[in-house]
């Protein structure tokens, strides 16, 4: 009887997928092309983003009225501040066209680092960010969900209000699709650069070894040091949700290959790299040395550094554009 029951109900979520439109922002198109060919229920709307002479936007969407009782989703990327309130002018308005449910996917939730006030005065922008988005208009369908990966602190969850629906996923099942890829992958260990990072993704991959790195205040500086666990002869991966100038990285491979390790690689779900810092990491920068990174993962969740990046090794792009896709018939 359980089995006919369980077999009922995917039966059930088979005839239950929804057919999606799906706008999206100028940088995302490639990563929006890429959801798109995931699958035949997802199809790509478009927007013309324009501007007036004085800067502001002049936006217009698209088939506006053949959306109504449509269930619609927006790819969005807040890279910078510039962008972000034209995008926002159209997040606010698609669901106040009829829509039958809407959906905000924002790969990288820019301000997530900014989560804490260490003194009287500090602005935690963490939070206004996520009090900007959970005044997203509720459509036909109810509240907004808002599809987020890997978010800097767990805890940012509690930032947004009762009129959107959070949902955080994840890139490491894609890190850990591309490990079991590699010829050494019976060798791999997993290195966290700090508590924090242990603490966000260690249950993710449990079934790999594990070390962990800490830094320490040595008078003015923060040293990496090797808190716990073996990387000798091993193929390590640092893995964090993002990587911005990418100093602690280049600290805690040194640290690694000084306590053996035979080669270090990284993942990061976010690679942000302002003022072009994904330079550090090229081989043309590590002086054609063996001690470089073997392998740089990212996905395309900034898009920019995509474009940036390509055919640039040691990096390589693993794309969310799947699990997009799956996201969108949650």
């Amino acid at each position: 009887m359980e089995n006919n029951n369980n077999k009922d109900m995917g039966e059930l979520k088979s005839t239950n997928k929804k057919q999606v439109l799906l706008f999206y922002c100028v940088e995302c198109e490639e990563l929006a092309r890429k959801v798109a060919a995931q699958s035949q229920l997802i199809t790509l709307q478009s927007i013309n983003w324009r501007s007036f002479d004085d800067g502001f936007p002049n936006l217009y969407i698209n088939n506006a009225h053949d959306i109504r009782g449509q269930h619609v989703a927006f790819l969005a990327s807040f890279s910078s501040p510039a962008v972000i309130f034209e995008q926002l002018s159209v997040i606010y308005s698609l669901p106040r066209l009829f829509v039958a449910s809407f959906t905000l996917v924002l790969p990288f939730f820019p301000t997530g680092s900014f989560e804490r006030m260490e003194e009287e005065g500090d602005v935690a922008t963490a939070f206004t960010m996520a009090r900007i988005l959970s005044n997203i208009p509720i459509s036909r369908g109810g509240p907004t969900s808002v599809v987020i990966y890997d978010i800097h602190a767990l805890q940012e969850r509690f930032y947004f209000g009762d009129h959107v629906l959070p949902l955080f996923e994840t890139g490491i099942p894609l890190l850990k699709q591309r490990l079991h890829q590699l010829p050494d992958a019976d060798k791999i260990v997993v290195a966290f650069p700090d508590d924090g990072a242990w603490k966000r993704f260690h249950k993710l991959l449990d079934h790999f070894p594990t070390v962990i790195c800490t830094k320490v205040r040595e008078g003015d500086k923060r040293i990496v040091r090797l808190k716990e666990g073996n990387p000798a002869n091993c193929h390590v991966v640092i893995v964090d949700d993002l990587v911005q100038s990418g100093g602690t990285l280049i600290e805690c491979q040194k640290v690694l290959l000084a306590h053996g390790a035979a080669k270090v690689s990284a993942y990061v779900t976010h690679g942000v790299f302002p003022k072009r810092s994904w330079e550090r990491f090229t081989r043309k920068n590590d002086g054609g040395s063996e001690k470089g990174f073997a392998y740089f993962w990212i996905t395309d969740s900034c898009p920019h550094t995509v474009k940036a990046i390509e055919n640039t090794a040691p990096f390589e792009v693993l794309s969310l554009a799947g699990s997009i896709a799956d996201a969108l018939q949650i």
